[in-house]
Protein backbone atom coordinates (compact mmCIF):
# COMPACT_ATOMS: atom_id res chain seq x y z
CA UNK A 1 0.00 0.00 0.00
CA UNK A 2 1.12 3.49 -0.81
CA UNK A 3 0.21 5.61 2.18
CA UNK A 4 1.26 8.76 0.28
CA UNK A 5 -1.07 7.99 -2.63
CA UNK A 6 -3.97 10.36 -3.33
CA UNK A 7 -6.41 7.43 -3.35
CA UNK A 8 -7.73 6.12 -0.02
CA UNK A 9 -6.16 2.90 1.25
CA UNK A 10 -9.43 0.97 0.97
CA UNK A 11 -9.66 1.92 -2.73
CA UNK A 12 -6.06 0.81 -3.28
CA UNK A 13 -6.96 -2.55 -1.74
CA UNK A 14 -10.08 -2.80 -3.92
CA UNK A 15 -7.98 -1.95 -6.99
CA UNK A 16 -5.43 -4.61 -6.02
CA UNK A 17 -8.18 -7.25 -5.80
CA UNK A 18 -9.75 -6.12 -9.08
CA UNK A 19 -6.36 -6.24 -10.81
CA UNK A 20 -5.80 -9.80 -9.56
CA UNK A 21 -9.15 -10.76 -11.11
CA UNK A 22 -8.39 -8.97 -14.40
CA UNK A 23 -4.97 -10.66 -14.54
CA UNK A 24 -6.74 -13.98 -13.93
CA UNK A 25 -4.81 -14.71 -10.75
CA UNK A 26 -8.22 -15.22 -9.12
CA UNK A 27 -11.18 -16.65 -11.03
CA UNK A 28 -14.97 -16.47 -10.81
CA UNK A 29 -16.31 -18.59 -7.98
CA UNK A 30 -12.99 -18.70 -6.12
CA UNK A 31 -12.72 -17.69 -2.48
CA UNK A 32 -10.55 -14.65 -1.83
CA UNK A 33 -8.48 -14.01 1.29
CA UNK A 34 -10.41 -13.25 4.44
CA UNK A 35 -10.53 -9.75 5.88
CA UNK A 36 -8.03 -10.67 8.59
CA UNK A 37 -5.68 -12.51 6.21
CA UNK A 38 -5.55 -9.62 3.77
CA UNK A 39 -5.25 -7.02 6.55
CA UNK A 40 -2.22 -8.88 7.89
CA UNK A 41 -0.75 -9.23 4.42
CA UNK A 42 -1.00 -5.52 3.53
CA UNK A 43 -0.50 -4.39 7.14
CA UNK A 44 -3.63 -2.30 7.59
CA UNK A 45 -6.54 -2.30 9.99
CA UNK A 46 -9.12 -5.02 9.24
CA UNK A 47 -11.80 -2.28 9.10
CA UNK A 48 -9.98 -0.80 6.09
CA UNK A 49 -10.08 -4.15 4.29
CA UNK A 50 -13.73 -4.59 5.26
CA UNK A 51 -14.46 -1.22 3.66
CA UNK A 52 -12.74 -2.39 0.45
CA UNK A 53 -14.75 -5.62 0.51
CA UNK A 54 -17.98 -3.66 1.05
CA UNK A 55 -17.16 -1.47 -1.94
CA UNK A 56 -16.44 -4.53 -4.11
CA UNK A 57 -19.61 -6.20 -2.90
CA UNK A 58 -21.64 -3.07 -3.73
CA UNK A 59 -20.14 -3.15 -7.23
CA UNK A 60 -21.09 -6.82 -7.63
CA UNK A 61 -17.47 -7.95 -7.95
CA UNK A 62 -17.50 -10.21 -4.89
CA UNK A 63 -20.18 -11.76 -2.71
CA UNK A 64 -20.23 -13.04 0.84
CA UNK A 65 -21.28 -16.52 1.90
CA UNK A 66 -21.96 -16.18 5.59
CA UNK A 67 -19.57 -18.26 7.65
CA UNK A 68 -17.54 -19.28 4.59
CA UNK A 69 -16.00 -16.10 3.19
CA UNK A 70 -15.95 -13.83 0.17
CA UNK A 71 -16.01 -15.17 -3.37
CA UNK A 72 -15.49 -13.70 -6.83
CA UNK A 73 -18.78 -13.15 -8.68
CA UNK A 74 -19.39 -14.97 -11.95
CA UNK A 75 -19.50 -11.71 -13.90
CA UNK A 76 -16.76 -9.95 -11.92
CA UNK A 77 -14.38 -9.75 -14.90
CA UNK A 78 -16.92 -7.85 -17.02
CA UNK A 79 -17.98 -5.61 -14.14
CA UNK A 80 -14.37 -4.70 -13.38
CA UNK A 81 -13.65 -3.93 -17.03
CA UNK A 82 -16.68 -1.64 -17.06
CA UNK A 83 -15.58 0.11 -13.85
CA UNK A 84 -12.00 0.51 -15.07
CA UNK A 85 -13.18 1.80 -18.43
CA UNK A 86 -15.38 4.41 -16.76
CA UNK A 87 -12.52 5.41 -14.44
CA UNK A 88 -10.16 5.74 -17.42
CA UNK A 89 -12.62 7.93 -19.34
CA UNK A 90 -13.47 10.16 -16.37
CA UNK A 91 -10.07 10.45 -14.68
CA UNK A 92 -7.28 9.77 -17.16
CA UNK A 93 -8.55 11.11 -20.48
CA UNK A 94 -9.30 14.70 -19.39
CA UNK A 95 -5.72 15.12 -18.15
CA UNK A 96 -4.33 13.44 -21.28
CA UNK A 97 -6.35 15.72 -23.57
CA UNK A 98 -5.31 18.78 -21.56
CA UNK A 99 -1.63 17.89 -21.95
CA UNK A 100 -2.08 17.07 -25.62
CA UNK A 101 -3.65 20.49 -26.13
CA UNK A 102 -0.77 22.25 -24.34
CA UNK A 103 1.78 20.35 -26.43
CA UNK A 104 -0.17 20.61 -29.70
CA UNK A 105 -0.36 16.84 -30.08
CA UNK A 106 -3.16 15.56 -32.30
CA UNK A 107 -4.88 12.18 -32.29
CA UNK A 108 -3.16 11.52 -35.63
CA UNK A 109 0.21 12.17 -33.96
CA UNK A 110 -0.60 9.45 -31.43
CA UNK A 111 -1.51 6.89 -34.07
CA UNK A 112 2.13 6.50 -35.10
CA UNK A 113 2.91 5.18 -31.60
CA UNK A 114 0.13 2.61 -31.48
CA UNK A 115 1.60 -0.83 -30.96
Amino acid sequence: MDFNNQHPIFMQIAAMIMDSILEKEVHAGERIQSVRELAGHVQVNPNTVQRAFSYLQDQGVIFNQRGVGYFVSDDAFDKIKSLKREEFIKEFLPELFRRMDHLNISIDDLKQYKA
